[in-house]
C-alpha cells in the first residue's frame, strides 16, 4: 500500500512539472528621447478602458488560441515607467496627465504567420489648480488615435513591443506638437490674463435715438424723456437708467487679454415726466440716479481685475460680479429715493448731491 502512494505522488509531480507556462509580459524597451518637451512634463498616467485587463491576445503556438498576455506590471504602470525613462520630468513646466481609452493588440495565424492589429488612444489633460480655492481642475487638450500593424512569423514575437512602443512614442511627439503650435495662441494654455476696460465715448444722441450713453459731459434734458406720464404714479417725473457690459477675449504670447467696454445708459422710451413739474430742481434729481448708475459701473469695472478672476473660470466670475452690481445699483437708487423722498426733502438731496460728486470725482468721471 505504501508503494502504490509513493507511486501516485511521483506522477502527480510530473503532471506539474511539464504543464505549459503562461506567456511571459511584454517589457517596454527604454529608448533615447525623440524629442525634448518645452511646455510641459508628464504628471500621471490612468487607465480608463472599458475593459481593464491583458492589453493583448497573441498566436503563440501552432494550433492554439490567442492568448491574453499583458504588458509588464499592467497598462498604466508600464507606460508610466516607459515614459519616466525616456522624458526625464521638469516640474518646473505645467504638469499633463495622459488617460488611456484604448490599448488593444489582437492577432489572427494563417499558417505559419501572424498578423497583429494594434489600436491605441491616449488622451491628454492639462492639470492644475483653482485660483479661487485651490482644488484641482483640469483641462481637456488633445486626443491621439493610432492604429498599426505587423506581419511575423509563429515563432518570433519580437516585433510586437518595438510596433507598440513606437504607437506610444508617435502619440506623445503629437502632444508635443500641439503643445508647440498652441501654446502662444489657444485659451486653453494661456498663462496669465490682462483685463482691458474702453470707454464707449459714442455719446451722440442722432434723432429718433432711445438710448443716451452717460457723460460727463452731456447731462439729461426734459427732451430725453419721452414716455407717457404713468395716471397712477405720484412722482413728478421717472427716469430709467441701467449699465451693461460686453467683451471678447484674445490669446497673444500665453496672455488672454479681456477687452471689455462698461456703460451706464438711459433709455428715453421708457423715462418720463410731467409738464407742471419740469424744472431744473426736479430735473437734477433725475440726473443723480443717472450718476448713481454711472458709479456703479465704475465700481464694478474696478472688481474686474486678473486678481479677481482665474483662467479656468473667468466668464463665470464677470457674470457673477455683474449681477452683484445690478443688485448694488437697484439698493442705492431705492436708498437715495427713499432718503430724499423723491427729491422732496431737499436737505437729503444736498447731503446726496454731495455724496454722489464727491464719489463721481474720486473714481475719475468728473
Amino acid at each position: 500500500m505504501q508503494l502504490v502512494i509513493r507511486l501516485f505522488f511521483a506522477l502527480a509531480v510530473g503532471l506539474f512539472s511539464t504543464a505549459a507556462q503562461p506567456p511571459a509580459p511584454v517589457r517596454l524597451q527604454p529608448q533615447a528621447a525623440p524629442f525634448t518637451p518645452k511646455e510641459f512634463y508628464f504628471a500621471i498616467i490612468t487607465d480608463e478602458r472599458p475593459e481593464r485587463g491583458p492589453v493583448a491576445r497573441l498566436v503563440l503556438a501552432p494550433g492554439q488560441r490567442p492568448q491574453a498576455v499583458d504588458l509588464e506590471g499592467g497598462a498604466a504602470p508600464a507606460l508610466a515607467t516607459f515614459i519616466n525613462r525616456t522624458f526625464r520630468p521638469n516640474k518646473s513646466m505645467r504638469p499633463v496627465a495622459i488617460r488611456i481609452l484604448q490599448l488593444k493588440i489582437t492577432e489572427t495565424a494563417v499558417g505559419n504567420r501572424v498578423t497583429g492589429q494594434l489600436t491605441l488612444t491616449l488622451a491628454f489633460d492639462l492639470l492644475g489648480k483653482d485660483d479661487s480655492d485651490g482644488s484641482e481642475v483640469s483641462t481637456r487638450l488633445t486626443t491621439y488615435q493610432g492604429n498599426a500593424s505587423y506581419t511575423r512569423p509563429l515563432n518570433q514575437t519580437n516585433v510586437i513591443e518595438p510596433t507598440l512602443r513606437e504607437s506610444i512614442v508617435t502619440g506623445l511627439k503629437g502632444l508635443n506638437d500641439y503643445m508647440g503650435r498652441e501654446s502662444g495662441k489657444n485659451e486653453k494654455l494661456a498663462k496669465t490674463l490682462r483685463v482691458v476696460f474702453t470707454e464707449d465715448r459714442d455719446i451722440r444722441n442722432p434723432t429718433g435715438s432711445d438710448t443716451v450713453l452717460y457723460s460727463p459731459t452731456r447731462a439729461l434734458t426734459w427732451a430725453d424723456f419721452r414716455a407717457i406720464p404713468r395716471p397712477t404714479s405720484r412722482y413728478a417725473a421717472e427716469v430709467f437708467t441701467s449699465f451693461a457690459y460686453e467683451g471678447k477675449s484674445t490669446v497673444k504670447n500665453g496672455v488672454i487679454i479681456l477687452n471689455l467696454t462698461a456703460k451706464a445708459y438711459m433709455l428715453k422710451d421708457q423715462s418720463w415726466s410731467r409738464a407742471e413739474s419740469k424744472n431744473g430742481y426736479a430735473l437734477n434729481h433725475e440726473q443723480r440716479h443717472f450718476d448713481i448708475t454711472k458709479i456703479i459701473v465704475e465700481r464694478f469695472k474696478r472688481k474686474i481685475h486678473p486678481d479677481s478672476l482665474t483662467l479656468a473660470d473667468y466668464n463665470s466670475i464677470i457674470q457673477y460680479q455683474f449681477i452683484e452690481s445690478f443688485r448694488e445699483m437697484h439698493r442705492l437708487q431705492e436708498q437715495y429715493d427713499n432718503e430724499t423722498n423723491h427729491s422732496i426733502n431737499q436737505a437729503a438731496q444736498e447731503r446726496w448731491n454731495l455724496r454722489i460728486d464727491t464719489e463721481l470725482q474720486s473714481l475719475g468721471v468728473k
